[in-house]
């Protein structure tokens, strides 16, 4: 599953380390999301999503 994390945390000039605080999990968490390593659990995609101002269907493309 492809996502545009990257893209949009930089965009909103979050680090992943902000963005990890943000919503509760560790840098390396965000790190593996962005590069497509691990998928986050649901609620973890909705946090996500909300701290960049889009949907989840936006975030993620299948």
């Amino acid at each position: 599953m492809e996502n545009i994390i990257k893209n949009r945390r930089k965009e909103l000039r979050l680090s992943q380390e902000e963005l990890a605080k943000k919503c509760g999990v560790a840098r390396q968490t965000v790190n593996a999301i962005e590069n497509n390593k691990y998928d986050p659990t649901l609620a973890l995609a909705f946090n996500l999503a909300k701290e960049l101002h889009v949907t989840v269907d936006e975030l993620f493309k299948h």
